[in-house]
């Protein structure tokens, strides 16, 4: 009966030794108390990723957590690579470490999101101006005024890309880009809402390229990665990187409609289309500004940090505090998402969270971040002085897990309290 019910739900095998493959950075954690939070607070919100671990549906699974600034939680727990659902005892098994890089996937947006506001901040561009301006290319069939926050904020009126484009057309960047000069818009006007899931970040980076005369990944490494001293945070990862990225498994119960439609939708492809692609290195190598981003997750925190801080990290100025603001400040009020038919609020950037109840938990105003794949999941919440980065290895759209992820993101709201007159004011909240 086991066998058949792991086999519905397509999940992993989790060891009855749990402590045997979970990794603490003991030496970089603080004491919950020196940040206003309580050792039985910190083990609640560790529990919570021990229970989504539990599902079955994670082979791998990072935290990081910052509160005011220090990090509470740097911990990892299971297996890179060697425990997926299709894996058997005899497969080689490599245990996870808060050093392991993943691929963000979706949650790469907000990297890429910032790089053209600070591109902005430099005069460089202005986010209200035509791509076309630009990269006149791009004015074709219809799409001459769509501007470059459009695209930022999901309004772009190009959510996916050309319908039976082959699969390998997502790391050949000329020809994506190619036919998204040519695609004809869903809308010209901003006033269609649809997540633009992978073909935006070719948009952002080809001007970014136009512009500098850099390609996105020196553009990043010169304004964000080298600053911040990042040993990954990378679009994709070198070929002698490989071994070290943590490898992706599709988990959960096979999709039926709509869940199907939807996915297929929003990616351009099927579930096990996706599954094929994302441990292709071809993939993993290529820049993907929208998709393969490859990080750890204190690295993402630290990220995340720099904007809670107002764009200034270890003593040195990243962007300035205005372009913080500007990245975060939402754009249109909640409404439905016609990609992923769920309601949704944006900036021009990033995922923002809602009251009394939002994406990033209950009283989440202040907060903002982003998904990668649904279930990796990486903010701030400025009211609670917090930096939070969750990355899983478990690609699974539906299933048993969700009430966990909920229950994971509840609980870091939870036991980190809003702190009464906050020096940092959300532009949206």
């Amino acid at each position: 009966m086991k066998k058949a019910l792991k086999k519905i739900l397509n999940t992993i095998d989790v060891p009855s030794d749990l402590n045997s493959i979970i990794s603490i950075d003991h030496k970089r954690e603080v004491s919950p108390e020196s940040v206003g939070m309580t050792e039985n607070g910190v083990n609640d919100i560790w529990q919570s990723v021990i229970n989504l671990y539990k599902t079955g549906t994670q082979p791998a699974i990072e935290l990081c957590l910052r509160r005011k600034g220090e990090i509470v939680l740097n911990r990892s727990i299971g297996h890179v690579r060697g425990n997926g659902p299709l894996d058997t005892p005899y497969t080689p098994k490599t245990i996870a470490t808060p050093d392991t890089p993943i691929c963000l996937f979706s949650a790469s947006k907000a990297v890429t999101a910032l790089l053209v506001h600070i591109l902005a901040e430099d005069g460089s561009i202005s986010l209200l101006d035509p791509v076309s301006y630009y990269c006149p290319e791009f004015a074709q069939n219809g799409k001459k005024n769509i501007t470059i926050h459009q695209i930022l904020s999901h309004r772009g009126g190009i959510p996916g890309i050309p319908p039976n484009t082959p699969i390998e057309v997502l790391w050949d960047n000329d020809e994506i880009w190619r036919l998204l000069c040519e695609a004809k818009p869903i809308s010209v006007d901003g006033d269609h809402l649809a997540y633009h899931a992978i073909t935006g970040g070719y948009v952002l980076e080809r001007v970014i390229k136009t512009v500098t005369g850099k390609n996105i990944q020196q553009y990043l490494d010169e304004k964000i990665r080298k600053p911040m001293g990042m040993k990954y945070f990378t679009y994709g990862v070198e070929d002698k990187d490989l071994s070290t990225l943590a490898e992706n498994y599709m988990t959960g119960p096979k999709l039926g409609f709509p869940i199907s439609w939807v996915v297929k939708r929003a990616l351009g492809a099927d579930a096990e289309t996706i599954g094929q692609v994302i441990n292709d290195p071809r993939f993993q190598e290529a820049v993907i500004p929208a998709g393969n981003l490859a990080a750890t997750a204190e690295e993402i925190s630290r990220f995340f940090q720099m904007m809670n801080n107002g764009g200034e990290w270890s003593g040195k100025r990243i962007c300035d505090p205005l372009t913080i603001k500007r990245s975060v400040q939402e754009y249109g009020s909640m409404q439905i998402d016609r990609t992923m038919m769920v309601p949704m609020r944006y900036s021009a950037g990033m995922m923002l969270g809602g009251n009394p109840v939002g994406i990033w938990g209950p009283m989440s105003g202040s907060a903002y971040g982003h998904i990668g794949l649904i279930n990796k999941m990486c903010w701030v919440d400025e009211a609670r002085d917090i930096s939070c980065s969750m990355l899983t290895t478990g690609i699974s759209f539906v299933g048993h897990h969700i009430p966990s992820l909920v229950m994971f993101v509840n609980s870091v709201g939870k036991n980190c309290s809003r702190i009464p007159n906050a020096k940092k004011v959300s532009a949206f909240a």
